[in-house]
C-alpha cells in the first residue's frame, strides 16, 4: 500500500510532533537535565509514535475495506494488516 498523506490522516502531524519532542529529549540530555524529566519526555515521544503507527494501520484497514466494497483487490491481505498491527503492539 502506498503511503500518501491523504490516506494516513493526521499521522503525519503526530509524527512531526514526535520529531519535535524527540529533539527536545536530545537537547535535555545534552544539557544534563534531570533523568526523571528526560524519561517523562521520552515516554511522551514513544506514545506519540505508537499513536501515529496505529493511525497508519487503521487507515490501511479503511483503504482495504473501501477497495473491497468497490469490487477491487485490496492492496493488503488481512494477514498482512494483522502483522503490521501486531508489530506495533
Amino acid at each position: 500500500m502506498e503511503m500518501r498523506p491523504e490516506r494516513v490522516g493526521d499521522a503525519l502531524t503526530r509524527l512531526r510532533r514526535a520529531q519535535g519532542q524527540l529533539a527536545g529529549v536530545i537537547e535535555s540530555i545534552e544539557e544534563g537535565e534531570d533523568c526523571a524529566q528526560v524519561l517523562t519526555q521520552l515516554a511522551a515521544v514513544s506514545r506519540a509514535l505508537d499513536r501515529a503507527g496505529f493511525k497508519i494501520v487503521s487507515s490501511g484497514m479503511r483503504h482495504c475495506q473501501t477497495a473491497r466494497e468497490e469490487g477491487e483487490e485490496p492492496p493488503m491481505t488481512e494477514e498482512e494488516l494483522e502483522r503490521l498491527f501486531l508489530a506495533l503492539a
